[in-house]
């Protein structure tokens, strides 16, 4: 991540960020938000890492992850501390969309 020499608040900035992305309620408008946010490499570091949250989370191990999504074992365990540790944002979206699809 880029590192600032000012004292911005980046806080404000995401604040900003993720109200965009919640009033955008229809996927095609909130990928084509994304798609003029993000660069290539990093929607598909994005999607990466999404598509390893249900594996880890099903207890897939992670070479068996690596071997049917070909996201590095690296990236897998990244997620997989995120998924246990961090804010919660996996897990809420992944229930989310586990009682979409059931």
């Amino acid at each position: 991540m880029k590192r600032r020499s000012h004292d911005l608040d980046t806080g404000d900035a995401l604040d900003d960020l993720v109200e965009a992305i919640a009033g955008l309620r229809e996927p095609a408008r909130l990928r084509a938000f994304l798609e003029d946010l993000c660069t290539p490499a990093e929607l598909e570091a994005m999607a990466d890492r999404w598509r390893v949250v249900p594996l880890i989370a099903d207890g897939v191990p992670y070479r068996e992850i690596h071997d049917r999504t070909l996201v590095s074992v690296t990236t897998i365990g990244r997620v997989a501390r995120t998924l246990e540790r961090g804010a919660g944002g996996y897990a809420a979206a992944l229930q989310r969309r586990r009682v979409a699809t059931d």
